[in-house]
């Protein structure tokens, strides 16, 4: 169990385009929006590790255009948020205070789901390191595989809740500089765009 917690640590420090919307989020939209964003990527782990047990990833390695279709819709969602953020109004990047109305939580809750469920490797991710370190001799296969499962969303979300209170400390310093909001605004944005031309042009599993 060392092992795959020390791999997951790796995994989730890593920067990616999950880690970019926390921290976007919480420097936007405060620290509450950032926590339903971390739920929804935290839902799409769920899924990704329901769908590997079920063995979609061998589904992307036989029928390759399966793959490039949730590529591609990735790639496009990733572009759409990055470009949006490039968009927005310099002003509105942090909000402190303010009470929001419950769709919004759902909407932070999708766009995290989305982000992560529409990112195919996330998928091939799973598929990859759960079977390393489930054991024919430790028991039934299909309960270590779902305790893998359960742990790496837990470590998921304790990652995610703490890029979320870091964006939730950056967007109160931001407030005070009006310039370097700006910075950061293009450089997430920036990012993200960078991340979904990246998942468009990836040819392999």
């Amino acid at each position: 169990m060392a092992g795959f917690l020390i791999a997951l640590a790796v995994v989730y420090l890593l920067p990616g385009p999950d880690m970019i919307l926390l921290l976007q989020t919480g420097a936007r939209q405060g620290r509450a929006m950032a926590l339903a964003t971390a739920l929804g990527l935290a839902l799409a782990r769920s899924c990704h590790v329901a769908l590997a047990g079920l063995g979609l990833a061998v589904l992307f390695k036989t029928a390759p255009w399966t793959f490039d279709l949730v590529r591609l819709v990735g790639a496009g969602y990733l572009l759409w948020l990055g470009l949006r953020l490039l968009q927005a109004e310099t002003s509105a990047l942090v909000v402190a205070g303010e009470q929001r109305p419950s769709r919004a939580y759902w909407t932070a809750l999708r766009r995290g789901l989305l982000t992560n469920l529409l990112n195919p490797k996330a998928l091939v991710f799973c598929s990859v390191l759960l079977p390393q370190f489930v054991s024919p001799e430790a028991g039934p296969l299909g309960l270590q595989f779902a305790l893998l499962g359960m742990v790496l969303v837990a470590v998921g979300m304790v990652f995610d809740a703490g890029y979320a209170l870091a964006g939730a400390g950056l967007g109160r310093w931001l407030g005070r500089r009006p310039l370097v909001q700006r910075v950061q605004q293009w450089l997430f944005g920036g990012v993200l765009v960078g991340f979904g031309v990246r998942l468009a042009l990836l040819q392999e599993i």
